[in-house]
């Protein structure tokens, strides 16, 4: 039984499906590892990577050989989905977190899954995001977790969402659905909304927490107008499949569309590089409501600077906000 579980809290292991992800993954794992609770897994999943990607798992290993940082293959099949699932599987402590490469957890990432998780009617979780290459992190960071906020007290009660760069869903949660998820061999849905209508269609509890932030990368914004177009319409793809009429397909297509061409410019003029020093973003990292930061110990030995604390959960009886 590990400190957490000791203290009532349940364990967390955070699973990274990667490809070709050496630019922002060493960035990516020092945010997982800097966290004022430590997770109990950190597991990489690569899907063939053909450039440094393993090298950038390895050397950290040695570098942080007390982490609990584990690399695996999975090379039978070319894609997130069956890439995510194996990480997913492999995982198993009582939570599952599951981010993209190029996520930077807030410090105390980890804490704020745990506090979701002690509801015990809960089966996910997901968070606000803001764009750590673009200017303005805050007001980038307040209208994400604005619109995603009224989204989730709209339409949460008939479908509910998660965010694959941002969330956490419980282990037994996850085995429930587990072989009912689609495959998607053509490559046509959001597996991270795929999974949140199986968890809906199996009456299991979503909620949105505004203190569980992530940074994320905006190079989606240096696709191709054709290849963004296609990204977007996803979500009609993804509920179509499901058969679910739903406002959020439409939704999302206005505000993207409408997003994509001043973000894009603003990447030009502002031509970030991909990978960014190894001491991560300038996370703003005040919560949305506003909270205090004290310092803390560290666990795996990496200079930490804050920790966040925040107030009690306010929760509801379905999909929530928490």
């Amino acid at each position: 039984m590990s400190p957490h579980q000791r203290a009532g809290n349940p364990g967390v292991s955070v699973v990274i499906p990667a490809f070709n992800e050496e630019a922002v993954l060493r960035r990516c794992l020092l945010a997982v590892l800097d966290q004022t609770v430590a997770a109990e897994q950190i597991i990489v999943v690569d899907n063939g990577s053909t450039d440094g990607t393993r090298a950038v798992v390895t050397q950290l290993q040695a570098q942080h050989p007390k982490a609990p940082l584990t690399l695996i293959q999975q090379s039978a099949e070319q894609g997130l989905i069956p890439t995510r699932n194996a990480g997913l599987d492999a995982a198993d402590a009582d939570v599952l977190g599951r981010i993209d490469a190029d996520s930077v957890l807030a410090s105390d990432w980890v804490k704020q899954v745990q506090r979701a998780f002690q509801d015990p009617e809960l089966s996910a979780v997901t968070g606000p995001v803001f764009y750590y290459d673009l200017p303005m992190p805050r007001l980038g960071l307040a209208i994400d977790n604005a619109g995603r906020h009224l989204m989730m007290k709209r339409v949460a009660d008939r479908h509910p969402f998660l965010y694959g760069s941002n969330m956490a869903i419980r282990r037994t949660a996850w085995q429930q659905i587990r072989s009912t998820v689609c495959r998607d061999e053509h490559d046509q849905m959001h597996e991270d909304i795929d999974l949140s209508l199986h968890l809906n269609e199996h009456g299991l509890k979503i909620a949105y927490l505004p203190t569980m932030i992530t940074g994320v990368s905006a190079r989606r914004m240096d696709d191709s107008p054709a290849c963004f177009r296609y990204y977007v319409s996803r979500y009609r793809r993804t509920y179509s499949a499901h058969q679910v009429t739903s406002p959020i397909p439409l939704a999302a297509t206005i505000i993207l569309r409408s997003l994509y061409w001043p973000l894009k410019l603003v990447r030009f003029l502002r031509r970030p590089p991909l990978s960014s020093p190894p001491t991560g973003p300038p996370i703003p990292l005040v919560a949305p409501q506003g909270h205090h930061r004290r310092p803390s110990a560290n666990t795996h030995g990496i200079d930490r600077r804050r920790e966040h604390r925040h107030g009690g959960a306010d929760m509801s009886r379905n999909h929530t906000v928490l």
